[in-house]
């Protein structure tokens, strides 16, 4: 893979001799594993809706983290957060009720057939507990994903996670399956997809696995944005409930109304998944997850194993979350993600008429991806280019970040706040930027 959007040391240009300062001492605090955005990194002390701020006060309009889904800071989550952090917050093994009004309020959310949550504080930690229960359940360990996944940095869960690179080892029992390339297959782009996980089906059998589970995230978000036509992920998923396997449904970047009113990228395929994560938006910060499953799926993981988290569900968390949804549901957010992101794809796709280097612009809601390629019969990654538009961007006080195999295309998913006038400050910025090419 391509490296996306990192700061290279010595190549920072005209940063501050504050901000190199600090640079230093975090690299000889932290150590040397962590990377930075941009070519000159940026120093952010402020966050309100939709807007970043720096040390001298310069706002920055955020177009890429989801993770403050309802804006930042919102002060209705905010207001949760601390009226509940200074009555009580402990651990899941007292009776609160807090947690089972969050937990009935979140359950509503999803189909019925899904009945049981079990919380967290990371995607990471919600999808290895997803793949301890679909081991305990299926009794398989073959495990599906596609090939530059990203589900989290456990052990178990790094190694279904490609997107981490060559150094963090492949599983055994993972195999890899092309994303829904919906950019460059040629007709059927579901019955393409569930070719893979048949072949990837055959293999286990050919080599004594027993499959486990196809574990997805709904946007194909890390292999570059590809939501697809709704209804094309039916056939892979029930080609590996066929062969004994379930279908885990990572919803920890496309959920909580980001792919528009579906509200779930597994819900704009009509499909019930046996198992589905959550995580970063869930709490607009604050580390949340969890696993939302079928009763049958996690019955005997139930009866076998006892499930702790000291912090996953706590009282102050689960106030946070019920918050969140709060500002969803009285915001409409998931029906603005919906009009809004059309908005942004209409603008960006008027765009692409105009400029020849944007070979495709696709998206579910507020979850929009944009290639970049060297010519439009090619196809070949302009990664280069796509780097100096994430760059200019940032230089024109617009955050944006990349993502794909070729590095070459914009990774696009602001806050669900965002509204058209925030759409069109980040469309004429990124017309100045590819035009400046």
């Amino acid at each position: 893979m391509a490296m996306v959007n990192q700061y290279v040391p010595g190549r920072e240009g005209d940063i501050s001799a504050a901000d190199a300062a600090l640079i230093k001492r975090r690299a000889e605090l932290l150590g040397p594993a962590y990377r930075l955005f941009y070519e000159k990194p940026l120093h952010i002390v402020r966050g309100e809706g939709v807007w970043l701020y720096d040390p001298e006060g310069n706002a920055y309009l955020d177009v890429y983290n989801n993770v403050a889904s309802v804006g930042h800071c919102h002060p209705h989550v905010v207001a949760a957060l601390t009226k509940q952090a200074g009555i009580l917050n402990t651990h899941t093994r007292y009776l609160h009720e807090t947690i089972v009004d969050y937990a009935a309020r979140l359950l509503a959310k999803f189909p019925p057939a899904l009945k049981h949550v079990m919380f967290t504080c990371t995607g990471s930690e919600a999808n290895d507990l997803a793949l301890r229960i679909a081991k305990s359940y299926t009794k398989g360990t073959g495990v599906i994903v596609t090939k530059l996944a990203y589900h989290g940095l456990t052990v178990a869960i790094a190694e279904l996670s490609p997107s981490l690179g060559d150094y963090v080892e492949r599983g055994p029992n993972v195999k890899l399956v092309p994303a829904p390339d919906t950019y460059r297959i040629d007709g059927d782009v579901g019955a393409a997809f569930a070719a893979g996980v048949k072949q990837a089906l055959a293999e286990m059998q050919a080599q004594g696995i027993k499959p486990c589970a196809l574990l997805v995230d709904g946007i194909f978000s890390s292999d570059g944005v590809f939501p697809g036509k709704p209804g094309f992920l039916r056939q892979a998923v029930d080609a590996v409930r066929a062969a004994g396997g379930i279908y885990i449904a990572d919803e920890v970047q496309p959920g909580f109304g980001r792919v528009g009113p579906e509200f779930w990228g597994f819900a704009r395929h009509g499909l019930v998944p046996d198992i589905v994560t959550v995580g970063k938006p869930m709490g607009n910060g604050h580390p949340m997850a969890g696993a939302i499953m079928q009763p049958q799926i996690v019955e005997e993981f139930g009866k076998r194993s006892r499930y702790f988290n000291t912090f996953g569900g706590n009282p102050v968390s689960c106030a946070v979350g019920l918050a969140v949804l709060d500002v969803i549901d009285q915001e409409n957010l998931a029906q603005n993600a919906g009009k809004v992101g059309t908005y942004m794809r209409e603008g960006l796709e008027k765009l692409a008429a105009r400029h020849d280097i944007i070979g495709d612009v696709r998206g579910a809601g507020l979850f929009l991806g944009v290639e970049f390629v060297k010519d439009r019969k090619s196809k070949l990654p302009a990664a280069e280019e796509t780097t100096r538009v994430v760059n200019d961007l940032r230089r024109r006080k617009v955050l944006i970040s990349a993502t794909g195999p070729g590095a070459n295309i914009l990774k696009i998913r602001p806050p669900l706040v965002f509204t058209r006038e925030h759409a069109d400050i980040f469309l004429d910025a990124v017309g100045q930027a590819v035009a400046a090419l």
